[in-house]
């Protein structure tokens, strides 16, 4: 008889939830106030043309099915001649196959970006194109530009769809830390960086964050990735309260975190934010012993498990939310597809508790000052007694 009482009340609590979730929905502005997206999945373009390649005298690994152990062990027998062939020949193969050591990688993005900005260079000059299309054209040569600066090492570009990057903060070649940011909603190429807002998105928290490690420990080598490599919700609607884009996004997250074990980066601490924790709820089941130190999720709707446990991980399990977060008030639910399950700071839930008390907002975790901040840099530098 407990057993159906406890169930009972289970389901009058999800019903209610869910009404609540509807509720929360219509106060929004209802479906509309979210545009559906088409997930970027496989291989960047150009896959066909490097499959066909023959130039070497070896058959190159399939983008598609390789794994990265496999990527690492191939890179490491050919000679730098034969690197900077396939860099020239075929930037984005290169620049986005997870297991290709990293300053490699760092000059076959280089190459693709280049090429990108000058493609939309001559689209905004395009007779034919529209007002809009050169002034959407010159945008986005910009942000290409932009990320060519001096001193940016991009880990990963893909220009499909609203476009993909991912950055390194610090020498991960020589790293003895490392940290992996994956933000949440309306996160893409063009939102990647920021003024307005910095600390909502990647590359700000991962600056803020490789700030602080240096400041709380200067001898230890440290290195933090941010990465917008899925193609996030955009607005609210049924893309973030479902798990369709963060099914799409988790092979491609964990093949991510396979290829930085691959060329020897220490296993890191994933934080991860908002719709980006439904995503890493749904990677790290995927990933091999090793791949993971710790995990972080803030700002958290739910990351579509019931408890830490279901996770199977042996890595620490850690969440943070602040008073002043409005996802505080989304329904921790999911029925019929539609939410993303317990709230991981739930005691029950099973995660250790961070302190977010000086955080502001949804996207204040990282901002400089934060205890938030603080306690993430001493869970990287794995200084476990120092996190509150």
């Amino acid at each position: 008889m407990s057993r159906l009482r406890t169930a009972a009340r289970r389901g009058r609590r999800t019903l209610i939830g869910a009404a609540l979730a509807l509720t929360v929905v219509a106060g929004t502005g209802g479906w509309a106030a979210g545009t559906a997206q088409a997930a970027v999945t496989g291989p960047a373009p150009g896959a066909a043309a490097w499959r066909a390649d023959h130039s070497l005298g070896v058959r190159l690994p399939d983008p598609a099915t390789v794994q990265p152990a496999e990527v690492a062990r191939f890179f490491a027998a050919l000679t730098d001649g034969q690197r900077r062939t396939l860099v020239a020949r075929h930037p984005l193969t290169v620049g986005n196959l997870d297991g290709v050591p990293p300053t490699v990688r760092y000059a076959a993005n280089s190459r693709a970006l280049k090429a990108e900005r000058d493609r939309r260079l001559a689209r905004a000059s395009d007779p034919a194109g529209t007002l809009q299309d050169h002034r959407r054209a010159r945008k986005a040569a910009a942000r290409c530009a932009s990320l060519l600066a001096p001193g940016r090492h991009l880990l990963a570009f893909d220009p499909r769809g609203r476009g993909q990057v991912a950055e390194v903060y610090g020498d991960l070649a020589t790293a003895k830390r490392t940290a992996v940011i994956v933000p949440g909603s309306d996160i893409d190429l063009a939102s990647f960086d920021r003024d307005r807002d910095p600390y909502g998105t990647p590359a700000g928290m991962a600056r803020s964050l490789r700030t602080r490690l240096a400041a709380d420990a200067p001898g230890t080598r440290t290195a933090v990735i941010a990465w917008a490599g899925y193609t996030t919700p955009v607005g609210v609607g049924p893309d973030a309260m479902t798990g369709r884009l963060a099914d799409a996004g988790a092979p491609r997250l964990a093949r991510f975190l396979s290829g930085l074990a691959a060329v020897g980066a220490p296993a890191p601490a994933v934080l991860c934010h908002s719709y980006g924790s439904v995503v890493c709820g749904l990677t790290v089941p995927r990933l091999h012993r090793g791949d993971l130190a710790d995990l972080i999720v803030f700002g958290s709707p739910g990351i579509r498990r019931d408890t830490a446990a279901e996770l199977h991980t042996t890595a620490r399990v850690w969440a943070a939310r602040d008073a002043s977060d409005w996802i505080g008030d989304i329904p921790n639910v999911e029925l019929f597809g539609l939410g993303h399950g317990t709230d991981p700071t739930d005691p029950a839930f099973g995660a250790r508790r961070i302190s977010a008390e000086r955080a502001v907002g949804h996207t204040g975790y990282l901002a400089p000052g934060t205890d938030s901040l603080r306690n993430f840099a001493a869970v990287v530098l794995g200084r476990y007694g120092a996190v509150r």
